[in-house]
Formats: structure tokens, sequence, C-alpha cells
């Protein structure tokens, strides 16, 4: 039994987790369907004065609203907030019939807006927990997504290429033209996202590039790179494929307790309600997670022909199951004190929402506690109401940050806000050291 400081133990038994969730989750018989199940919340963004509801011991303030399809967040060491305002760049290649319903299934969900190719700055000055101040930082992008900030240069994944802008400390503009550091697998762009995160020493970024695919249907050679971690030196500008078999890796962080990259990872749809789990893992060198050909280790994926049995001989199951189709999105380690005890050893995770499943999940924001370097106990659902008695979508939580005090920001791309996490009765406290007031 892995124990835990703060609770007598944790249960290890599949029988004590959600089902698909937890480090070892029951996993059933695949159902494949030839039409594919479609059960979506509809978009209808927040009523006057709407937001999300935190659990117990949670409180929940606006930190901005009014953003144009906010997707992922950076915190800048002053504590200004980064926000990547985009959405699926437009492609040459021709959607087959599959693409066409999947097209349309994203545009009620509400990713149907044009991208706004910006990143936006958020300032909140007063330290009050609201953004007082907003500034369109960076312009000239491509469906920017993620962003990483390395002494005085900010990185930024496009869909199609990873580019650099020198940064100053407190700058609220960059009018620097973006400078290609390397190209990034594009083309089709069936998972257009690129997630980024940057080495603790600075001096390697990890680029996350989703699948070309749901399970390689127009053939491996459209796969190359891709559904992959990729390793880049920006010095040497070189690209080598980290780790594979990820099928879509939306959300990459350094844990602080151990230096070591994480992911979070969306899993292949149309093969039952409760498979497959998507997941919370660490990323290994050279490691193989099975994509296509097998599932949460060597669970043989039969709908993928041909077969590479020696690949999946050597897959490994991922850490964590989150549950199946609740698509995360968003991921943060929280290290500080202003939160109970309990969080200072975990990862918050953004849940987009199932499209693939009756009935919906996801659509909230889970807390995944760690114990011994590990993900350890059931989930924790801390911010829902996402979706209305209606069953229609208010908002969607994407990114996911831990700001300069502590609190926990959330990208919400329906609702166009970014919201603010903190503990009942916590004060908000004053700005850090160094923030423009």
């Amino acid at each position: 039994m892995v124990e835990r400081a703060d609770d007598p133990a944790v249960p290890t038994s599949p029988a004590d987790y959600p089902i698909g969730t937890g480090p070892n989750p029951v996993l059933p018989e695949p159902d494949p369907s030839t039409v594919p199940v479609v059960e979506i919340a509809p978009a209808v963004g927040w009523p006057e004065g709407g937001q999300p509801t935190p659990a117990a011991g949670f409180a929940v303030t606006a930190f901005a609203r009014g953003l144009d399809h906010p997707r992922q967040l950076l915190v800048l060491p002053n504590g200004d907030v980064l926000v990547a305002e985009a959405n699926r760049p437009e492609t040459q290649t021709r959607p087959g019939p599959r693409q066409i319903v999947m097209n349309a299934v994203q545009k009620r969900a509400g990713a149907g807006v044009p991208s706004a190719d910006r990143i936006t700055l958020l300032r909140d000055a007063d330290g009050d927990g609201v953004a007082e101040q907003r500034h369109a930082f960076l312009t000239g992008l491509t469906s920017p997504y993620g962003m990483a900030l390395v002494g005085d240069t900010l990185y930024v994944a496009n869909a199609d290429a990873l580019v650099k802008v020198p940064y100053t400390a407190g700058a609220t503009s960059i009018t620097a033209t973006p400078e290609k550091v390397v190209d990034l697998p594009a083309g089709r762009n069936h998972h257009w996202t690129k997630a980024l995160a940057a080495s603790a020493d600075g001096r390697r970024l990890y680029v996350g590039v989703g699948s070309n695919s749901n399970i390689a249907e127009h053939g491996m050679e459209e796969e190359v790179d891709r559904a992959a971690v990729l390793e880049i030196d920006p010095a040497a500008r070189t690209v080598r494929n980290y780790a594979s078999g990820l099928r879509n890796p939306t959300a990459l962080a350094i844990n602080p307790h151990d230096r070591g990259l994480w992911a979070v990872v969306n899993e292949r749809d149309e093969i039952g309600n409760d498979l497959v789990p998507d997941y919370l893992t660490s990323v290994r060198e050279g490691a193989f997670y099975g994509w296509p050909y097998s599932y949460f280790g060597q669970h043989v994926d039969t709908r993928v022909e041909p077969q590479d049995p020696a690949l999946v001989a050597r897959a490994i199951a991922p850490d964590y199951g989150l549950g199946s189709h609740v698509a995360p999105l968003g991921l943060a380690f929280h290290g500080g004190d202003a939160l109970p005890a309990r969080y200072a050893n975990g990862a918050f995770v953004g849940l987009h929402g199932s499209w693939n499943r009756q009935p919906k999940v996801g659509y909230t924001v889970v807390f995944v506690p760690f114990a011994g370097g590990r993900p350890s106990g059931p989930i924790e659902t801390v911010l829902g109401g996402f979706v209305n008695d209606d069953g229609d979508a208010q908002g969607r939580p994407v990114g996911v940050a831990v700001d300069a005090r502590g609190g926990v920001l959330v990208a919400d791309d329906v609702g166009n806000a970014v919201w603010r996490i903190s503990a009942t009765g916590a004060t908000t406290g004053a700005a850090p050291g160094g923030a423009p007031r």
C-alpha cells in the first residue's frame, strides 16, 4: 500500500477508482462501431455573470473574460500571463468523409471559429485576482498553442513550426517578426495543436505532436514524427524523436519535484464507451506507448492493419488513466503553499470533454495526487459546472497554469475566459517581486 503524508492509505485496487482512471485501470472488451457514437455538449457560452462551480474548499473568479478562443497559458516570471488565442489552421488537404463529419461536430462544440493567431498578455498589477490590463502581445502567428520562456527568448509552437522572439521583462508587446527555429509536422494536421515545454535547464525544448488520424487510416507514411514528443536543440536547430506511440500529447509539463517530463494524451476513438482511457504519463526517452498498434501497453487494436508485433512487444503502459474520451488538454504541477497541503504534490488537468461517448464525460478540471513521484490516489474534481442542466456547454477547460500567487488558472475556449481557482478564504497577496504595478 502506498502511503501519503496526509492520508492513512491510498487505494491500489482498480476497483477503488472510477472507471478508466487510476494507475491500472480495468479495460473492457473493445466494441468498435461502424458509425461513430456522437454525443457532444453544444457550445452556448456563459450567461451574464455565469461561471463554473468550484469544489468545496475552493473559490473561482474570472481572471479575464471576452477573449477569443483561449487555449494555452504561460505565466511569466514577473506574474504576467500569456494566453494563446487560436483555432485550427487552414489546410490544403482535401477532407475525407470522416473529417467532414468531425469538422461539423467540432463546429457545434465551439471549435468552428476562425483562429485569432494571437498571444495576449494579461496583467493583474494590483494582485486582486482579476487582470485589469490586456495587451495584444504577439501577432503574425499560425495557430499558436504551446509557449515557453527560456532566459530572454520566448518560444512559440505554431501549428507548422517552432518560432522564437526576444522578450524583455515587463514588455506589453513584441513587434519583432517571429524567427523560425525548426519546422514541425503539418500537412493534413488532423491533430494541429503543438504542446511545448522547456527542460529544467532550458537547453532542450519538447514539442508534443498529435497523429494525423485516429488509428493510422491514412497510412503510416503520414505519421512520420507524429504521435510523438520531439526533442529540439534550439541552438543547433536539430530535431529528434524523443518518445513515440503517444496518439495526441496535448500538454507537456516539467514536474518541479523531479524535473521529469510529463504529458497528458488523448487516446483513440470509436472502440467503445470506456475505451481507450486518455492518460497522464511520464515521458521516457526512447519509449514507445503503443499507438496505433496497441493501447495501454500491449492491448492490441485489431482494427489496425498491418500490425507490428515487434513494436507492440516493447509498448509500455502509461502511468495513470484519466477516463475514456475525457480529452485532457491542460497540465500543471502545483508546488506552492497557496492551496491546502495535499495539493502541493500533484497535477491539475483540464478535461475538455468527450464527443465519442454516451453519456458525455469530462468538461471539468481535476486533480491527480502524487506520492513518491508517481500518480497515486483517485482523481478529484476541483472545477465543474461547465455543462448546464440542458446538456449545453457554457465553457470547456483547456490549458491550466499556476500563477505567481499560487492560484490555478484555467483557459476556457467556449466561455472565452480565463478562470482563477484559489483556496476558500485565501488572500491574493501582494504582487510578486518585479511585477509591474
